[in-house]
């Protein structure tokens, strides 16, 4: 790229890309660029000059290198550009906004008085028909009812400007309100948008792992439980239950089988498929959200629904009190002073934008939150449940060592478990993958089908052998696996700070499954557990509750460090859901927390579901929130963003009806003119919404 740096200073530096203008794309392809260069710390791109700020630290040479590397038609560069970025919805709001304050002071300007009138007149008719189709078509007295007889009346007086002034800030809240609205959920549909990188591709009778970029149409490709449909597809082989939510809004799982077709972004809930891919590159997956965030009623919250039945509920007695000022005065003017106040402007502007504006900021801190609802039940919720591996401990746990029985090969068996566990992602099953790749284990698919049991453990063949691997309680209790008899000493050594892996397999002279190896897992406790059950019960949560597959011993060892009132161990994905179940029947309002998909029915069953956002695909799916692992004290920020959006609208409610009130009593007193009225009341409604787009942390 030919580039010409126009200023600089120590760790900053902007530069000219020698065009005049860039295209959306073309801005966000170099934005993006520069935060993939590992020196970048910060940049942003203006497509309307073609210049770039950017922030770095490190070697200056080396960042004008890799500028005039960057090349804007590279096919690789383009590539890392998401479907939508919002740059081009932005400079679009912007424009309207700046267009509508330029033409209507042009207007006073320029426009002669009888044009400046019929210009008016000619856009209060837009007004008057919304009006009248409300009244007469849907039989209702509600918001545009008002704005048409306030403009209506203005413009039977003669009072052209207020009529003006009305249209002018009406046009304005709508302009923000649609801004506010398509930019949460734009922002929320990106962060839903699917991220997968690579996929099982099926080729004769073996998978391999490649990356997504590589499959072709017509390709094969393998999905296991849990896991994310990545491209569109006919089921070719296979059958399983689909959960389609994040598409269609619905959490029924929906049955797919042979020559079924399925889309990117379900998932796989039960059951495995091959699937012919069918569509490979610009999916409609960003699209599809968008319309599914737009057409659910999850974007709301019942304080929202409260607030449009309140502010439709209000128009009614706006009118009466118009007609009652104008009985007891006889006086036109004051009568219309009651008319211009509208108390549902603000109401069903201020409120909505409210909560959406709290949904983007939680994105801020790597929270996507799927509905307004939900914010609002975390405000009010008072029991807080967490899985603990993935999300108590934290989300890498590694491999301590490797205990074998049997004269079995440590780095056999730990490849065979790689082997096994590669295909149903969760912390534990990585921590081996990784601890075989940092051995330089090479695993290539030795065995046949592999079957998944949730919360249980996988089981497959090998060389014609039954291996399985997994939980105690699976390998000892389920599958009746027996420990070589002069082994009984060393397994009852096995150290007590670890979790446990247990893999068994089929001895050569019987199908009697054997011992083999146990793998143990380091999973240390994040440093913060403690210090954020603290905050959390400062925040407003009254009952911290831990539940784990886990031994009791290893249970009771991290609830005591952890600091929770209550933990189970030992239990299965229905006992979670179970008690989540019954603190709601007892009247609590109960979060989960997990990671994993044995966590899923609990995540459905809680008011509000919260997942780790690097645990399984369909815990995220199915969850309401999801939050970055890196740090639980997002938990203490959602819960602040939570709380204080309730606090916010509880004070937009005693601002509106507060504020409105005292103009009415001022207009029917007469100490103000119709035309104050409508500037105060709709420049109020302009100003608690742009308040009310504040952060609120």
């Amino acid at each position: 790229m030919d580039f010409v740096v126009k200023h600089e200073i120590r760790g900053r530096i902007r530069i000219s890309t020698r065009r005049v203008r860039l295209s959306f794309h073309q801005a966000d392809t170099l934005l993006y660029f520069l935060y993939g260069l590992p020196m970048v710390t910060g940049a942003k791109v203006y497509e309307r000059t073609g210049d770039a700020a950017i922030e770095f630290v490190g070697d200056r040479g080396e960042l004008i290198a890799q500028l005039l590397a960057f090349e804007f038609d590279n096919e690789e560069w383009k590539a890392l550009v998401p479907e939508s970025t919002g740059r081009e919805l932005n400079s679009l709001y912007q424009e309207k906004l700046i267009n509508q304050v330029i033409f209507r002071y042009a207007r006073k300007l320029f426009l002669p008085g009888p044009v400046r009138m019929a210009y008016i007149g000619a856009r209060a008719l837009k007004y008057i028909y919304m009006g009248l189709k409300c009244l007469l078509v849907d039989r209702k007295l509600e918001v545009p009812v008002l704005d048409a007889t306030a403009i209506g009346v203005s413009i039977i007086r003669g009072d052209f400007e207020t009529a003006s002034s009305v249209m002018f800030l009406l046009g304005i809240g709508e302009t923000l309100e649609e801004w506010t609205h398509k930019k949460s959920v734009d922002d929320l549909a990106r962060s839903m948008s699917l991220n997968v990188e690579k996929v099982w591709l099926k080729k004769d009778d073996t998978e391999i792992l490649v990356p997504v970029t590589k499959v072709l149409e017509d390709d094969r490709i393998v999905v296991h439980v849990g896991n994310v449909i990545p491209l569109d597809g006919v089921v070719v082989s296979g059958e399983a239950m689909i959960n389609q939510a994040s598409l269609t809004g619905e959490s029924e799982p929906v049955r797919k089988d042979l020559d079924s077709y399925v889309y990117a972004g379900t998932v796989l809930e039960e059951g495995e498929l091959v699937i012919r891919v069918k569509q490979i590159s610009g999916t409609t997956r960003f699209e599809k959200i968008v319309t599914m965030i737009e057409e659910s009623e999850k974007l709301k919250s019942s304080l929202e629904g409260k607030a449009e039945h309140l502010a439709d509920a209000l128009v009614p007695y706006t009118f009466a009190g118009t007609a009652l000022t104008y009985l007891v005065t006889r006086n036109v003017t004051r009568a219309l002073s009651v008319l211009m106040v509208d108390f549902s402007c603000a109401l069903k502007l201020a409120m909505p934008i409210a909560v959406l504006s709290a949904m983007r900021e939680a994105g801020m801190y790597h929270i996507t939150v799927k509905g307004g609802k939900y914010l609002e039940a975390v405000a009010e919720a008072d029991t807080i449940v967490f899985d603990k591996t993935g999300t108590l401990t934290k989300a890498q746990p590694t491999v301590a060592s490797v205990v074998t029985f049997a004269g079995n090969d440590e780095d056999d068996m730990l490849r065979i478990a790689a082997c096994m566990e590669e295909h149903f992602p969760h912390s534990m099953a990585n921590a081996v993958v990784q601890e075989a790749k940092k051995r330089n284990l090479a695993h290539e698919e030795m065995h046949s089908k592999v079957d998944y049991m949730v919360a249980h453990g996988i089981s497959t063949e090998i060389s014609g052998r039954r291996v399985i691997i997994g939980s105690s309680h699976f390998v000892f209790e389920d599958e009746a696996c027996h420990i070589p008899d002069e082994e009984q000493e060393k397994f009852q050594m096995l150290p007590e700070e670890y979790s446990h892996l247990y893999l068994a397999m089929e001895t050569k002279e019987s199908s009697e499954l054997l011992l083999c190896a146990v793998i143990c897992i380091e999973d240390p406790l994040r440093e913060e557990s403690a210090s954020v059950m603290n905050s959390l019960r400062r925040a407003g949560f009254k009952k911290m509750v831990m539940m784990t597959g886990d031994s009791e011993r290893t249970a009771r060892a991290i609830a005591k460090k952890v600091g929770v009132d209550e933990y189970y161990s030992e239990v299965l994905p229905e006992d979670k859901a179970s008690f989540v179940e019954r603190e709601k029947a007892a009247g609590h309002k109960v979060i989960m927390i997990g990671d994993g998909i044995n966590d899923s029915p609990a995540l459905s069953a809680a008011d509000v579901g919260i997942a780790i956002s690097e645990g399984a695909q369909l815990a995220r799916e199915i969850a309401d929130i999801t939050i970055s692992a890196d740090d639980l004290y997002e938990l203490v920020t959602l819960k602040l963003i939570s709380n204080g959006l309730m606090k916010r609208i509880g004070r937009n409610y005693r601002f509106v009806i507060g504020f409105n009130l005292g103009l009415i009593v001022l207009g029917v007193s007469g100490m103000i003119l119709p035309t104050t009225s409508a500037l105060l009341h709709n420049s109020s409604t302009l100003g608690i919404s742009l308040e009310s787009m504040r952060n609120l942390l």
